[in-house]
């Protein structure tokens, strides 16, 4: 029986590695092993939760003010013993966290093939995104199968080198876990309004659905937005709750005390911004769903939103995710707190603008991803493709 393991360690990795975890699992000729380094705690066991997924290994390699040093030695510590124990026919990392990366070099001192899941994202800046464009260059050597969400990916991995047969494009997994957990609220009326209960437990007075207010969602926490970034943003945030007293400011704040720290200073006490706790999966698609704008520096709310027809604003002055920004369904306004203000006055008040996000078509799949790469490495399992 071949055996297939699952590394990974934050929250965005395991939202989209669930698709393809429960695509595995339903394969009875497979082994399928779970390993989740914790580099994101809570939020880590609060994704996989809704998708029933329990992991058989569990690193908890996350301490108090941890860096980069230390999670990258703690991960690679741990891991070595599992995987000389275990050694698996083939590891799955996903993206560019220091998982990602860390993950995969392990798996190549073990000599075990690696199989990228959305590989080829590139900035070709290796401080922005910082630490996770370097991850994901670095992960692209070290990887023996490359599944890449776009055909613009695909052509960043060859022009670095990479063969053209290690190269499949699948569409991106994030849409499956995306249409996975709306249909599950959208078919249970029971969930759905306990979802709206959770929201007004948290802090946010969440609107009738007859008649909502327009809700401005926000995330934030990139590490190259600490200090005057994040400054930056909280300024044009505060103008517009100012400014438009019918829209709501809803803020899940992330818990790095970087990003607390100016955000709580800064818009604390202000009528309809909203800070919250951050929030689990489903109630966070549910709320998404719900408003009308995304402001956010996330990579995955970049391609999940546009699924859900929500104009996106991307507080980073570049993108691994170029598409979205040619679909016309993501805009960069970077930290410059009078563009954030502009761009959003704008989605407000003209009809003809939003539309053109709103409608845009999503350029990161139909949420048919996970099948299509368990299809495609079967061709591994059968011995028919060799990296």
């Amino acid at each position: 029986m071949k055996h297939v393991l699952f590394i990974f360690g934050t929250r965005p990795e395991a939202i989209k590695m669930a698709p393809l975890v429960l695509r595995f699992k339903a394969e009875a000729s497979l082994k399928t092993t779970v390993c989740v380094t914790g580099q994101h705690r809570d939020m880590l066991d609060q994704v996989l939760k809704p998708f029933g997924i329990r992991p058989d290994i569990d690193l908890d390699v996350m301490r108090q003010d941890q860096d980069l040093f230390d999670v990258t030695l703690n991960i690679l510590h741990g891991l070595k013993p599992i995987l000389q124990k275990l050694v698996p026919d083939i590891v799955f990392v996903h993206g560019d966290t220091t998982t990602t990366f860390t993950a995969s070099l392990a798996a190549f001192y073990c000599k075990i093939r690696v199989a990228h899941i959305e590989a080829g994202l590139r900035t070709h800046n290796f401080f922005s995104p910082w630490p996770e464009e370097l991850n994901r260059q670095l992960t692209a050597r070290l990887a023996s199968y490359h599944f890449a969400p776009t055909e613009g990916a695909r052509q960043n991995l060859l022009k670095e080198g990479i063969r053209d047969d290690q190269i499949m494009v699948t569409g991106n997994t994030v849409i499956d876990a995306l249409h996975y957990i709306q249909d599950k609220i959208e078919q249970n009326p029971a969930l759905k309004a306990r979802l709206a209960r959770l929201l007004r437990d948290r802090g946010y007075p969440f609107p009738d659905l007859k008649d909502p207010r327009r809700i401005v969602l926000v995330t934030g926490h990139r590490r190259e937005n600490f200090g005057e970034g994040f400054r930056n943003i909280c300024s044009a945030l505060k103008q517009i709750a100012i400014e438009y007293q019918d829209v709501d400011v809803v803020y899940p704040v992330h818990l790095n005390p970087n990003v607390r720290k100016i955000v709580l200073s800064m818009l604390s006490n202000i009528p309809n911004i909203y800070l919250i706790e951050p929030l689990e999966y489903e109630p966070f698609i549910f709320l998404m769903n719900a408003s009308s704008i995304v402001v956010t520096d996330s990579g995955g709310i970049q391609e999940e939103a546009p699924s859900l027809g929500k104009p996106v604003l991307v507080m980073r002055n570049q993108t691994e995710r170029p598409e979205a920004v040619s679909a016309g369904t993501v805009r960069l306004v970077g930290t410059d707190p009078g563009l954030i203000k502009t761009v959003i006055s704008r989605l407000l008040t003209d009809s003809a603008y939003y539309a053109s996000m709103a409608q845009a078509v999503n350029p990161y799949g139909d949420g048919k991803a996970a099948n299509r790469i368990f299809e495609l490495l079967q061709e591994f399992i059968g011995g028919e493709r060799h990296a």
